[in-house]
């Protein structure tokens, strides 16, 4: 990303942003969290109520989201949308099945009478946060209830804010929720909802993870509460990055550097190409397509702003600098593309092809999950899969005299040497006894 320096002054960059996200936590919206979390846990669902009232309106007699809620909810909604959002159900929930089948339980044995492996167990419980506001994302609960549901968690609890005036919960996200099969919801926002997952108050939890995305105050509880509870990733703005050549279509180019654009006007667009001809035509493509956005004074400011603009001398370079931003989505348009599948190595998600939109992934219609890794995070981490809701668990069993001698030889010696004698004695108490005997 922009705000880590460039790992060479060879590249040729036509545009660079005039400013860069920033990963430290705004310390008023540090200070204003804190309270808060403080405040629920010494005060519990008063203050809950309080702050719900305060901050959203919104004071129910329960937060909980009903049977009558959840029957309403589908005949606001068209059919048509409903019958997309049962097949990407299905899409999602075949692709998490397929990686929980390659996440198995193993045992092993590295030498005779030494018998180790591992069990892949869920978490108990998982609360998630569905963001509501001025555009709730329907696809949410696709990609942190099905998928936790899939890896065999027992109890997924979601919150999500109620409606802007007030009303209640967003019929679409109930029903939406319903759907993908949550255990409980509840229509609560923002910190006090994470509070009460993470404290379990009013039955919702306590929760022994946290996921989902939200504003900089959701984004902030989720860090503050890191520890106490796990969490799936933090998430910052969303970011794209383009890879192409010049066979691909600048229209299409610059209309994906905007769909990601339009999220924020903080959020980060990358072009790479490898003439400056065809960067200057992506250029002109952007600014024409501006206007025509209903988001246009966001998506224009993140671009102005956030926007960046590479020219490779070659895919190698290329493939360096997509590595070097790490980002959320990285789409690739060029005559080599499955050169880059196996080439690259620091991104979120990856988009092969022109016929692969970051959309598509987006609302869940590809089946791979949405929440993903930003700033950078690339480098180290991967997306929400079945896999964050699993832990891994190691287990041993030594099971024959002449390696149970060897172990408790090694282990003292090691013991010996840190100079952590209780350690070496627990080796040597079982040495004498074997060789007693």
């Amino acid at each position: 990303m922009a705000s880590r320096p460039l790992p060479t002054t060879d590249w040729n960059i036509l545009k660079r942003p005039t400013a860069a996200p920033s990963n430290s936590a705004d310390p008023a919206v540090q200070a204003i969290v804190t309270e808060m979390l403080v405040t629920i846990e010494r005060r519990g669902m008063d203050a809950v109520r309080k702050y719900s009232r305060d901050l959203d309106g919104w004071d129910p007699a329960s937060f909980e989201i009903g049977g009558a809620d959840i029957a309403r909810s589908a005949s606001t909604l068209p059919d048509e949308f409903r019958e997309a959002f049962q097949r990407s159900v299905q899409t999602v929930r075949a692709f998490a099945q397929h990686q929980r089948s390659l996440l198995v339980d193993t045992e092993f044995s590295p030498m005779p009478g030494l018998v180790i492996g591992h069990r892949q167990i869920p978490v108990e419980q998982v609360g998630t946060y569905l963001p509501g506001g001025r555009y709730p994302i329907v696809s949410s609960p696709l990609m942190s209830v099905v998928v936790p549901k899939v890896a065999g968690v027992d109890r997924v609890v979601t919150c999500t804010p109620p409606m802007p005036d007030g009303s209640g919960p967003s019929p679409a996200m109930t029903w939406v929720t319903s759907t993908a099969g949550a255990d409980a919801m509840f229509c609560l926002g923002g910190v006090p909802a994470l509070a009460a997952m993470a404290f379990g108050l009013e039955g919702m939890g306590p929760v022994d993870m946290l996921c989902g995305a939200g504003n900089s105050y959701v984004a902030e509880a989720k860090r503050q509460l890191f520890g106490r509870v796990g969490i799936d990733l933090l998430a910052g703005p969303s970011e794209v990055a383009v890879l192409c050549d010049d066979s691909a279509d600048a229209e299409l180019v610059a209309a994906d550097l905007l769909g990601q654009a339009e999220h924020g006007p903080n959020s980060p667009a990358y072009l790479i190409t490898f003439s400056e001809s065809f960067a200057h035509r992506v250029i002109a493509e952007i600014e024409r397509q501006l206007p025509t956005l209903v988001n246009s004074e966001v998506a224009a400011a993140a671009w102005r702003d956030y926007g960046m603009v590479f020219v490779a001398d070659d895919h190698e370079q290329a493939a360096a600098m997509a590595d070097w931003i790490a980002c959320e989505h990285l789409e690739i348009h060029t005559d080599n593309d499955a050169w880059y599948l196996q080439r690259l190595r620091n991104y979120g998600s990856l988009f092969l092809g022109p016929d692969a939109t970051v959309t598509y992934s987006d609302k869940g219609c590809t089946g791979t999950n949405h929440t993903l890794p930003t700033q950078a995070a690339a480098r180290y981490t991967g997306g929400l899969s079945v896999a964050k809701f699993l832990k891994t668990l190691t287990w041993q069993r030594v099971t024959d005299p002449v390696a149970a001698q060897q172990i408790a030889r090694d282990a003292a010696a090691f013991g010996e040497v840190d100079g952590l004698q209780a350690h070496a004695a627990t080796a040597q108490i079982r040495l004498q006894r074997m060789t007693a005997g």
